[in-house]
């Protein structure tokens, strides 16, 4: 007796196209509530009414100087650089077919990490740790490139994914010989900046103008996309040239993770999460899952950064940690979940 099979809800690889619309003006008013709970919460309270005046320079002096000069570059921050995972995430999981791909995965993480670690142990700070960081991620992103023979040799993905783990140990490696040798009144700012620190942010609006120019190159590609994750020779068939994409989906994702990186240190688990969640709820189609992604991305940063700097305060904790803390039963849910669907 045949046994019958149920279709799985949720397939990366055989996706069926789902336009999800619909779900973008419920995540935009989620990040508007969740961007005035990032303004209002903290040591000194003004709500909606003082947030507001607080911004127009009305009101209470003190709380909205708060706001404009504390406040609001840490929440625009926080969304920014979730934002740039969760793009970042997307395009990797695509690029590799493999919905276990995040931003990290290449090594960018590491290569920004020596880099700042370097500009810190010279004794700098500010924009040179941010160069040093992004210096780092780049040379990182030429490495793997050459070592995986470019576009046209990553077959799948498996070649650029095995290549991407060992450059990021041999990085790994590297940061842990420089923390060694960093003498003890720098260490802590070197550890503090690896566990992501949203209070040294950078310059806020250059992390939004790359997310836009991400969102708004990618963007256009859907189509291009939605076909590339259903195979390589199928999406060549129907017309798509695969390698300029496999390569300008590289460097994109690649920039997004550096520029998130270099901003706040290394933060985990945003860019792995975010698209499993809209998948699993059925915003597939990539006209849908690119924005919602950088909204989710950046929701789920910034109350992730509002848990951080309540949860033991007046301390605050390195948000890279609580994001760890939460996303790895997250994931694991995950895994099981998509495991369960995929059983007949």
């Amino acid at each position: 007796m045949s046994r019958s099979k149920r279709k799985p809800a949720y397939d990366f690889f055989k996706m069926r196209q789902s336009g999800g619309m619909a779900r973008l003006p419920f995540l935009l008013f989620g990040v508007v509530v969740v961007m005035v709970a990032g303004l209002s919460v903290g040591g000194v309270g003004g709500g909606v009414v003082g947030i507001w005046n607080g911004l127009l320079g009305h009101g209470d002096p003190l709380f909205g100087q708060v706001v404009l000069e504390l406040r609001l570059p840490r929440v625009v921050g926080a969304m920014a650089v979730g934002g740039l995972l969760a793009l970042s995430g997307v395009l990797m999981q695509v690029l590799m077919r493999n919905p276990l791909a995040d931003p990290y995965v290449l090594g960018l993480s590491g290569g920004a990490a020596c880099g700042a670690i370097l500009a810190l142990a010279g004794g700098v700070s500010g924009m040179w740790v941010d160069g040093g960081a992004w210096l780092g991620a780049l040379i990182s992103m030429v490495m793997v490139l050459w070592l995986a023979g470019g576009p046209s040799g990553w077959e799948g993905g498996s070649r650029l994914l095995l290549t991407g783990v060992v450059v990021a140990s041999g990085w790994g490696a590297g940061v842990s010989f420089l923390l060694y040798l960093l003498p003890d009144e720098r260490l802590r700012g070197a550890l503090f900046w690896l566990m992501g620190d949203l209070g040294r942010g950078g310059e806020v609006w250059v992390r939004v103008g790359v997310l836009l120019v991400s969102l708004a190159v990618t963007w256009p590609m859907a189509r291009a996309l939605n076909l590339l994750t259903t195979g390589v020779e199928r999406a060549a068939s129907l017309g798509v040239a695969v390698t300029p994409l496999k390569f300008l989906l590289y460097l994109v994702a690649s920039l997004a993770a550096a520029s998130a990186v270099s901003a706040v240190g290394s933060i985990g688990f945003v860019g792995l999460v975010t698209p499993h969640l809209l998948r699993l709820s059925g915003c597939v189609d990539h006209r849908c899952l690119l924005p919602a992604s950088v909204l989710l991305g950046g929701m789920l940063l910034t109350l992730a950064d509002l848990l951080a700097r309540t949860v033991i305060a007046p301390q605050q904790m390195p948000v890279g940690v609580l994001t760890a803390l939460l996303g790895a039963p997250v994931f694991v849910w995950l895994l099981r979940r998509s495991v369960r669907e995929r059983r007949p």
